[in-house]
């Protein structure tokens, strides 16, 4: 592991010394604990240690990539305060999981008004095949016309429709994914697709705006026409800042808010 570092680190000429470069080259240096922290992350997306599983202690890494300890610690640090990886005190480090309940808000930042926040329930109203539109293949960085999964579903708060998502995945990734598996599985959505497809949501992007309900959206979340509604388009991106969701949301905000913390 240590040859793999020095490919990451030394990008002059062959024979030249650390640092130096040859003429007309720029060399492109990191931090070690960031360069330790890459190769931590290429064993979580090459599935060398699974969501949820307890990665090996530092002085474990450290013995594996010929670096201190301590450089070993800042990667880590900064992996979880990525949410990458999770500390649990006396127990260790493990990669982080979507099945946690600590996670299961992450990405819903939708929060009740009133009481504690809980999971919604959810309605899945299509799920089908298709080819990607132009916008959407775009943001996935994949061609337009290649095959997505489009999901259509109502999210609902103690039985009051609160959230209409519409979901595009990419079609090579998610195979398999039927509307009937939806269904049956109870948990969040971001865990089927950890367990079952392998992909791990690292972070998002969001876009924000405030919106009116049309005459299809009013009906499917029992409000009337024109009611103000708050409108969510996020991409979704696995490791190495891959895309692999498109999410546009309609959220009604009678009785929730819109959370998010900013650092």
């Amino acid at each position: 592991m240590s040859s793999t570092i020095s490919q990451l680190t030394n990008t002059s000429a062959p024979g030249a010394g650390v640092g130096a470069s040859a003429p007309g080259v720029s060399a492109t240096f990191s931090p070690l604990y960031q360069q330790i922290k890459v190769l931590i992350t290429q064993s979580l997306q090459s599935g060398e240690w699974k969501p949820g599983d307890l990665i090996p202690s530092e002085i474990e890494l450290a013995n594996r990539f010929k670096v201190s300890q301590g450089t070993v610690r800042k990667a880590i640090d900064e992996m979880s305060a990525e949410n990458l990886v999770v500390r649990r005190q006396g127990k260790g480090t493990f990669v982080a999981t979507h099945h946690e309940a600590r996670a299961q808000f992450r990405f819903l930042r939708l929060m009740p008004d009133a009481g504690e926040a809980h999971y919604p329930d959810n309605r899945i109203i299509e799920v089908k095949r298709m080819r990607a539109p132009a916008e959407v293949a775009r943001l996935l960085d994949i061609k337009s016309g290649d095959s997505v999964i489009f999901i259509k579903r109502v999210l609902s708060f103690d039985g009051k429709p609160t959230i209409l998502e519409e979901l595009w995945l990419p079609g090579v990734i998610f195979k398999g994914l039927t509307a009937e598996r939806l269904i049956e599985y109870k948990g969040p959505m971001y865990g089927l697709f950890e367990t079952e497809f392998g992909t791990h949501m690292i972070r998002a992007a969001e876009r924000i705006r405030a919106v009116s309900a049309g005459e299809e959206v009013a009906g499917l979340l029992a409000v009337a026409v024109n009611t103000p509604l708050l409108s969510v388009e996020r991409v979704s991106y696995t490791y190495g800042d891959k895309p692999v969701e498109v999410r546009r949301g309609l959220y009604l905000t009678d009785r929730h808010h819109y959370q998010n913390e900013l650092s």
